[in-house]
């Protein structure tokens, strides 16, 4: 009997669940109820905290309704309610229910009063609050939290919080409120609220429009915008800010009152920009026009933060009739159109002009003209530099700093020596230090744009003592001429997610690694190399890395290839150690395959080289290749790690309701292996595990990259549900929008601490959970601590930092920028330098990596629309071979690639055959030769930007012409 009591106390909770989130206030009922365990209180405080009552109500409602209850928990609940000042709700509880109309002219009060904040927060807060203190709309407990409010934030905040209180009294609140304000002489309000301003009707919102702030320059700007959770029924959550969206719909364009009247609502497509207090407390300065830097962590809305200070930055400028427009930098593509149409677009295109320019974009070519026509441009931060530059040397028009009024850079903690962003940042320290010069000279200063910096962490720069920590962050803020660093309160940090290490152990056999370290020793006494280390170890990847380089550059062929295959096997051993044994054979087989087609010739009569140390390389996997494969497919010899991380994948999809998270992991190739073996396992699909991967779209790596619509298409697939397990490489730690997951595991991937806060940042959701799991050779538990030392050391750096008196942090900074700009002097002097010394192209030769045959030399190189290095001398066509390559077939401008070009001596691939305006023209990859500048051999080209020589433009009529005449004398010859 007692447990079919409880039920339908249970189904009445929930049935008046929406209500009682509004009514409840739950500091004040919380410390009454004595069932719910300290832990849980603890967790339901901190929601109250970060989230507001409304969050934190719903669970508390969840921990009441929980079963097994204690004798009398119903009773206890209904005590609390009562006694904590919650009488209203307590009433519903009770079934003491209010008419429907006073119900419905209740909610109209609630409504209206939080239509007119704005106006009510002028209240003389103090006065109000005593006499609602004597009118018993407030406890003192409620009237004591008020006071401190204003003590601590001002008049405007507490006046925020007292109207938060009294709304969730029983009905009759409004007409109490009503006589305090007249007893207390606030006429206008009194009148703003009874529409007693010379008529009888309830005033209308298009007389005087709502607004969630004063203009920034009042005396309490930053108590001003604080958003009151206020609402009268459910409304959809925003989930980027947690806050309660408030809609009206055309179906209810009025608010009615028991009079008859009606209050009008003003209604705005646009979405409404709200900040939390922590949001609009860390936008303060920013919003005083003062260049700061805002670090959030990951997921605490710093772009909602950004969107705000650019509406306010604009609208400020626009009624003091001043020039406005703000550019936002970000440092990859697919951020671009993130920030566009999931930020800026939504809440300000109804008054500004939005538009997004990045590398893949053709508004790119039109950039000076997309600045002039819009007021906010979200571009890649090179694009900017690129005109900036244009500008500065004459070439066109440009865009010059002073054409910007606020620059908002994402991901700041970049903003570092040999970053874009660096650059960006020098351009404007010279100039605001020139201008003050200038001042001195009774001269105008050039204007200069205010700075946004936004980052979850800036890290310490691999800094082992807090000396270097608070000296690593005040050179960001020095680059960023950052007058403040803002930092959410500490006490107001959400609780820290679980985190979990797990060890694996070593294999007990490991017959398949065997084979291919017995193949590496063998390789090793073949070109006479002796590895100090662990095969297979990142210490050891370098340095066959090393060697490889160095015998490119002696012209040690044997050592050279043998090198080359060394580093092949040792990426073999990584994947063995941390996907399959299979994934590991599968990428061996396909390496030694694709070498052999690169020995085979398109045309029988000629012949490709192969050397000696080839020879012995293809024969020693060809012997070896049978057991390989058979022991890959015995799994008895699988890894460890690979079963620690299925166990937890299982664990968090089978104990939690909805599961969803991301794992992160070292390489391109192990993230697409993982997903393969996750969908092959029916033990995941089993319970309802849906993976994908996604990874970098740079083409650095021999994987084939990742489109940004890709990559986009995936994450909207991430968010809708469709997929449930995200298989992650580094791309997605850093400011990509991923939805909240509740369980993030990095596998045997640790990097630095930025990483490691930003990873662990995706874990959004409420009790997430954060995992470790080692793999062999990775060494990441030890990092992982080393990361957990130095991410402690950057809290307590920043709050040194922010003790500081600012008199003695601008001292710091300003040294540290004459330091930066004095650093720049000197390294564009020596560039000017070795410029000259490099100035022309016969003094650099190129020979081919692999047989190191003499190619040509820079005279015989051009360069087609300052990008593509062509050879179309008769000599150079005599020296290489061209191969299909169907992945290669791309339509871009005016050219086409859909070829590869090799060494008719080796086989090695120098570039590609590009046919530009219908004349074929070899395109050479600097990657694949060895530069010989100036008689000194450079091995490690990646880049032709590398190469400081400037080749001549190619000159299409001429070679043409040339061509014509070719074709015109063989003619005459056959003839």
């Amino acid at each position: 009997m007692e447990s079919e009591t409880d039920e339908m106390r249970e189904c009445l909770i929930d049935c008046l669940r929406p209500r009682l989130k509004e009514l409840i206030v739950v500091d004040r009922v919380l410390d009454l109820i004595d069932f719910i365990e300290n832990e849980k209180k603890e967790r339901i405080r901190q929601k109250a905290r970060n989230d507001g009552d409304i969050s934190a109500a719903d669970y508390l409602i969840n921990a009441v309704v929980q079963k097994p209850h204690t004798p009398g928990w119903f009773t206890a609940f209904v005590d609390a309610l009562n006694t904590g000042g919650c009488k209203f709700a307590a009433d519903y509880m009770q079934l003491n229910l209010p008419t429907p109309e006073a119900e419905a002219e209740n909610e109209n009060c609630v409504r209206f009063i939080h239509l007119l904040i704005p106006s009510l927060a002028d209240m003389a807060t103090e006065t109000v609050c005593a006499h609602c203190f004597s009118k018993r709309l407030l406890t003192i407990d409620e009237r004591d939290r008020i006071m401190a409010e204003i003590v601590n934030r001002g008049s405007r905040s507490g006046a925020r919080e007292l109207l938060r209180r009294i709304i969730k009294c029983p009905p009759g609140w409004y007409s109490t409120f009503l006589q305090v304000l007249k007893d207390t002489e606030h006429h206008v309000l009194y009148n703003e609220l009874t529409g007693n301003e010379g008529s009888d009707k309830k005033p209308s919102l298009k007389d005087k429009p709502i607004a969630t702030r004063e203009s920034p320059t009042s005396a309490e700007s930053c108590d001003g915008t604080e958003s009151m959770e206020i609402t009268v029924n459910e409304q959809p959550m925003d989930q980027s800010t947690g806050h309660t969206k408030q809609t009206f719909c055309d179906s209810e364009p009025l608010l009615s009152f028991a009079d008859g009247s009606a209050l009008e609502v003003a209604r705005s497509p646009e979405k409404e920009i709200t900040l939390r207090d922590y949001q609009m407390e860390v936008a303060g300065p920013a919003l005083e026009g003062k260049n700061i830097i805002v670090c959030l962590p990951t997921g605490s809305g710093k772009t909602r933060v950004a969107v705000y200070i650019t509406k306010e930055h604009l609208d400020r400028r626009k009624a003091e009739g001043k020039p406005r427009k703000v550019i936002v930098l970000v440092n990859k593509v697919p951020l671009v159109e993130q920030h566009y149409s999931a930020e800026f677009l939504p809440f300000l295109k109804n008054k500004y002009k939005v538009e997004r320019v990045s590398g893949d974009s053709q508004l790119k070519i039109s950039f000076t003209e997309i600045v002039k026509k819009n007021d906010i441009i979200i571009c890649t931060a090179q694009i900017l530099e690129n005109y900036l530059e244009r500008a500065n040397s004459g070439e066109d028009e440009g865009v010059n700093l002073s054409d910007l009024t606020l620059i908002i850079i994402d991901e700041c903690h970049h903003t570092q020596k040999g970053g874009v962003y660096n650059h960006i940042m020098m351009r404007y320290l010279k100039q605001k230090h020139k201008n003050k010069r200038l001042v001195k000279e009774q001269k105008e200063p050039v204007p200069l744009p205010q700075i946004l910096g936004l980052t979850a962490s800036p890290g310490v720069g691999g800094a082992t003592k807090m000396e270097k920590a608070e000296e690593h962050i005040l050179r960001i803020c020095a680059n960023l001429d950052a007058s403040r660093i803002m930092t959410r309160r500490q006490e107001e940090f959400k609780k820290e997610q679980r985190k979990i290490v797990v060890s694996v152990e070593d294999r007990r056999e490991d017959p398949f690694g065997d084979v291919i370290k017995k193949i590496m020793t063998a390789i090793h006494n073949h070109a006479e190399l002796t590895p100090t280390c662990d095969l297979g170890s990142q210490n050891y990847e370098q340095w066959v890395v090393q060697k490889e380089r160095q015998a490119a550059k002696d012209e040690n062929q044997k050592v050279r290839v043998c090198a080359e295959h060394l580093r092949q096997y040792s990426e073999s051993l990584n994947l063995c150690n941390t996907i399959r044994m299979q994934d590991a054979f599968s990428f061996l087989n396909k390496y030694y395959e694709e070498e052999m087609k690169k020995k085979t010739a398109p045309e029988e009569e000629h012949k490709i080289q192969i050397t000696d140390s080839e020879r012995f390389l293809f024969n020693l996997f060809k012997d070896n290749k049978k057991e390989l494969e058979t022991l890959a497919k015995n799994p008895e010899y699988e890894n460890d790690s690979l079963s620690k991380l299925r166990t937890k994948i299982l664990h968090e999809f089978s104990s939690r309701d909805e599961a969803r998270g991301i794992v992160f992991i070292k390489t391109r190739r192990s993230a697409i292996a993982l997903n393969q073996w996750i969908q092959e396992n029916p033990k995941f699909a089993d319970i309802g595990v849906k993976s994908a991967y996604v990874i970098g779209g740079g083409d650095q790596s021999v994987v084939k990259p990742m489109t940004s619509a890709e990559q986009k298409d995936v994450l909207k697939k991430f968010g809708n549900g469709q997929v449930n397990l995200l298989i992650a490489t580094t791309v997605a730690e850093e400011g990509l929008d991923i939805p909240a997951c509740n369980f993030v595991i990095r596998y045997g991937l640790v990097t630095n601490e930025i990483a490691m806060i930003q990873a662990q940042g995706r874990g959004r959701a409420e009790d997430s959970s954060y995992t470790l799991v080692e793999v062999k050779n990775s060494g990441v538990a030890e990092k992982e601590c080393v990361n957990e030392y130095r991410k402690n050391m950057m809290n307590k750096a920043i709050q040194k930092i922010k003790s500081l008196n600012q008199a003695a942090y601008e001292k710091r900074i300003t040294e540290f920028q004459l330091q930066a700009i004095m650093e720049e002097k000197v390294r564009m002097t020596k560039k000017k330098q070795k410029d000259i010394k490099n100035e022309s192209p016969s003094n650099v030769k190129f020979s081919c990596r692999s047989c190191s045959e003499p190619i040509c030399t820079g005279d015989d190189i051009q360069i087609i629309e300052n990008m593509h290095r062509v050879n179309v001398t008769p000599q150079f066509r005599k020296l290489y071979i061209q191969r299909e390559n169907t992945t290669l077939q791309e339509r871009l401008l005016d050219y086409e690639t859909n070829g590869f070009i090799a060494c008719k001596n080796c086989g090695q691939r120098w570039g590609s055959m590009m046919m530009y305006k219908g004349i074929e023209c070899p395109c050479l990859d600097v990657k694949n030769f060895v530069v010989n500048l100036n008689g000194k051999k450079i091995s490690k080209c990646t880049k032709w930007n590398e190469v400081p020589i400037k080749f001549s433009a190619f000159d299409y009529a001429e070679h043409a012409i040339n061509m014509t005449m070719s074709d015109n004398s063989d003619d005459d010859e056959t003839m």
